[in-house]
C-alpha cells in the first residue's frame, strides 16, 4: 500500500525591521529553500521580509527557524496553514526597494502604525457606525470577497492608495477608520501613512483576512464570499481551507466554479469572461 505524502506546509509571514544585510540573506533563505524542496516567493529590502512559502512541514520549520535565530526576526508571527498539494512551482528570493509597494519610501511601520484588532474583535469594531472600514486590497480581489459594508477604493493598485485616501477621506469626516487586507502587510503602510496625514483614530484586522478567516466560525463571520491569495489555491474561504476559484488559461483572471458549468466554458481555453470580451469584439 502506498504512503500518500504529507501535505504542503504553507507559511505567510513579514517584518518591517532595518535589514541593511539583505544580500547576505537572500543567499543564506535561497540555500535554505533548495535544500529543503520549499517554493514560494521572499522578498528583502532595506525595510524588511514578506514572503508566503510552501514546502513539507519539516523544512519549512527549518526555514523559519533560521529566520528566528537573528533577533530582528524572533518576534515574528508566522500564519501556517496546509494543502494537499505544493501550491508554488517555483521559487523566488528577491531584493526589492518595498516589500509592498506603495511608492513612498519615507513611510515607515516600524515607527508608526495603527492600532491592532485581534480577529475576535474585529466584528465588535466593524459593527461601530461611526467605523469607516476600508478594504486596501485591488479591485479584483475585493470582487471576490469582502466584509460586510466595507469601502471598495477600486485601486488596480497598492500605489493607488494614498490618492484614494488623499482625495475621498479626511481626519474630520472619517474620525475612525478601520483597514484590512489579505495577510495585514499592505495596512502596515496604509495606517502608517494615514496616520502621517493626521488621522488619529485607525486601526487595522491583525494578521488580515487569513487570521480572520481561521479564527472567526463561519456562523459569527461578517466576511462574505472568498480570499484571493497569489498562489495555485487561488482562493481560501472560512478555515483556510482552498476555495472555489481557479484561474483562467487564457487571460489569468480568477474566476469561480459558476463558469466551470456555464455554457460559455471552454475547459482550457478561457473563462465567460473571456468569451464575453471576445464577442464584443467580433
Amino acid at each position: 500500500m502506498a504512503i500518500s505524502p504529507p501535505n504542503s506546509l504553507v507559511a505567510t509571514f513579514y517584518t518591517f525591521v532595518s535589514l541593511p544585510d539583505a544580500k547576505r540573506w537572500q543567499g543564506l533563505l535561497r540555500a535554505e529553500c533548495e535544500q529543503n524542496e520549499i517554493k514560494g516567493t521572499i522578498l528583502l529590502a532595506p525595510e524588511g521580509l514578506n514572503a508566503t512559502v510552501a514546502g513539507p512541514p519539516e523544512g519549512v520549520e527549518r526555514l523559519i527557524a533560521l529566520l528566528q535565530s537573528d533577533d530582528r526576526f524572533a518576534g515574528m508571527a508566522v500564519k501556517r496553514s496546509t494543502y494537499e498539494r505544493p501550491p508554488f512551482q517555483r521559487l523566488k528570493v528577491r531584493l526589492k526597494k518595498e516589500i509592498v509597494t506603495i511608492g513612498d519610501i519615507d513611510i515607515d511601520p516600524s515607527q508608526t502604525v495603527g492600532t491592532y484588532v485581534a480577529a475576535s474583535e474585529w466584528n465588535e469594531l466593524i459593527n461601530d457606525p461611526m467605523v469607516t472600514v476600508i478594504d486596501t486590497r485591488n479591485d479584483f480581489e475585493v470582487a471576490i470577497g469582502t466584509f460586510e459594508n466595507a469601502i471598495d477604493p477600486k485601486t488596480k493598485s497598492f500605489r493607488d492608495f494614498t490618492a484614494f485616501v488623499d482625495q475621498e477621506l479626511t481626519p474630520e469626516t472619517n474620525p475612525k477608520v478601520a483597514l484590512f487586507c489579505t495577510g495585514g502587510i499592505r495596512c502596515e503602510k496604509a495606517t502608517s501613512y494615514m496616520l502621517e496625514r493626521g488621522f488619529q483614530n485607525v486601526y487595522h484586522l491583525e494578521g488580515g483576512i487569513l487570521q480572520y478567516l481561521a479564527e472567526v466560525d463561519e456562523d459569527r463571520s461578517k466576511w462574505n464570499g472568498e480570499c484571493f491569495v497569489f498562489d495555485e489555491r487561488v482562493t481560501v474561504t472560512h478555515g483556510v481551507a482552498p476555495g472555489g476559484f481557479r484561474f483562467c488559461e487564457t487571460c489569468g483572471d480568477p474566476f469561480d466554479g459558476q463558469d466551470q458549468i456555464s455554457r460559455d466554458f471552454e475547459s482550457g481555453l478561457c473563462c465567460s469572461s473571456c468569451r464575453d470580451a471576445k464577442a464584443q469584439s467580433e
